[in-house]
């Protein structure tokens, strides 16, 4: 117990090593990919449908959902034979984010940013080889992307994903892409493709473009930072109409302000290790350690302590602090 206590803390909640299947429980990691398979309560999914996305033979996901039901995280509708987000599910969900008070304070520096800027303001946390909107902004007049809280985005085809990616240590980068590519082989050559060139940007602007790639009607841009709450890189990011912002605009016009947006959300995530603070009025941060944040022309070597991704199914946080 004691030593794998502490190669979980050392390397974040990642195995030891990428054979070390004997410390994964395949059920419970086979649980979990079966509920990511539900993005938004509202989603209705039968056997086949869950199988074909989460990639499980379908008598496994048979006997998952039938435990998942059991236990109230999946709930049953017999007349479409189809299972939806159970309410043990969402009051897990609540409970947790009932506890995010830094959130309130994300919103209104998102906010403030989304009255200048006619696009959709998010932050991200990774989930596997997706992001997710855990608060999001955006202008009444803004047109295109319609992202709210929980929607799913994936790292391969966003400016938020290859962010994300180019600030992962190279080791874990690489074993990252190497899961990638044993479950979703065409996406993870396009951003193999792309992740040298995104580097160079961080390094050089402290941000990352994606022009087209989801979308071509859509331009996005995106900072990432890191959480100690999540042991994780977390991603800002800004997406918008091409036709309005193309890439030359957005490194003129919304780089500036992605940059000054991502250094004050950086300040709240460092600073919520210290705790939030009532002085009656508003909710404030109380001081804590000095951090470090990414900023343009930084190096981003590989000097800090090196983390390694395990096979697919195992414990997977995916992440190397640079």
């Amino acid at each position: 117990m004691g030593r794998r206590s502490e190669r979980l803390t050392k390397q974040g909640l990642i195995a030891g090593d990428l054979s070390g299947q004997d410390d994964v429980i395949q059920v419970v990691s086979r649980a979990f990919d079966v509920l990511r398979c539900f993005e938004g309560h509202e989603a209705r999914l039968g056997n086949l449908e869950i199988s074909n996305r989460c990639g499980l033979p379908r008598s496994t996901v048979s006997r998952l959902t039938h435990t998942l039901t059991r236990m109230g995280q999946l709930v049953y509708l017999p007349r479409d034979q189809k299972y939806r987000i159970g309410p043990s599910a969402v009051a897990m969900s609540t409970a947790m984010m009932c506890g995010l008070q830094l959130r309130h304070l994300i919103r209104l520096q998102l906010q403030e940013v989304a009255e200048k800027i006619p696009g959709t303001i998010g932050f991200l946390l990774p989930d596997r080889f997706h992001l997710v909107y855990l608060e999001f902004a955006r202008a009444p007049h803004a047109l295109g992307l319609h992202s709210i809280t929980g929607s799913r985005i994936a790292m391969t085809r966003t400016a938020a994903g290859h962010a994300y990616t180019a600030a992962l240590d190279e080791e874990v980068a690489t074993a990252l892409l190497a899961e990638m590519e044993r479950e979703i082989p065409h996406d993870a050559q396009a951003l193999r493709e792309r992740i040298d060139g995104n580097r160079a940007m961080l390094r050089e602007r402290g941000y990352v473009t994606a022009c087209g790639l989801w979308s071509p009607h859509i331009n996005g841009i995106a900072t990432p930072m890191w959480s100690p709450q999540y042991q994780s890189h977390v991603v800002v990011t800004i997406g918008l109409l091409s036709s309005m912002y193309d890439e030359q605009r957005m490194h003129d016009e919304v780089g500036p302000e992605l940059t000054k947006l991502g250094a004050a959300i950086s300040t709240l995530i460092q600073n919520a290790e210290g705790g939030l603070h009532d002085n009656g009025s508003e909710l404030t941060l109380r001081p804590a350690m000095p951090h470090k944040t990414i900023t343009p022309g930084a190096s981003y070597g590989l000097e800090a302590a090196s983390r390694r991704i395990s096979p697919p199914r195992q414990l997977r946080a995916a992440d190397g602090r640079r």
